[in-house]
């Protein structure tokens, strides 16, 4: 068991072909890629590092994560804060133990409330600093289930009848 987290901050656009060859006899456990300008994680990652238990990737230009991350088995923290994400990836919910999601600081305005309701095994989902519509806003604030971290929301220009 190992993990590694010098392959954050290395102005990487991309995970070396190296990485999966060098790590090919190494059961990794944790991964650090924050602190990049990664874009994308490609389907194989999941493949080569299925005993993943925690995953960052914050701090990178990432939109959209592949659908292959539901094959982590044992992966239950997911921190894809400080991207550039404007919807919470549907593949989120598939992760059969994802117990923690940090998707703070993205531009997110987009969630499936009734999937993120249903998903396996979700304990915590962090959105603060999103702009999440005022209708989402709600909605996910009286969620029961599964603690969600808002930032307090903001209100609307036409909702300050005071004006």
């Amino acid at each position: 068991m190992t993990k590694f987290d010098y392959l954050s901050e290395c102005q990487l656009m991309q995970i070396p072909d190296a990485v999966y060859h060098l790590m090919r006899h190494t059961e990794l456990k944790r991964c650090d890629l924050s602190g990049n300008v990664i874009t994308k994680i490609p389907a194989k990652f999941a493949v080569k590092f299925s005993l993943i238990t925690e995953l960052n990737l914050s701090h990178n230009q990432m939109s959209k994560l592949p659908e292959e991350l539901a094959e982590l088995q044992a992966l239950e923290r997911l921190d894809i804060s400080h991207n550039t994400f404007i919807a919470l990836p549907p593949v989120a919910w598939r992760i059969p133990q994802l117990k923690r999601l940090l998707a703070n600081n993205n531009f997110i305005i987009d969630v499936d409330v009734e999937r993120l309701r249903h998903a396996p095994a979700l304990e915590l989902v962090d959105l603060q600093a999103n702009p999440l519509p005022p209708r989402l806003h709600d909605l996910l604030q009286n969620l029961t289930g599964i603690r969600i971290e808002l930032s307090p929301r903001q209100i609307e220009d036409w909702e300050d009848l005071n004006v």
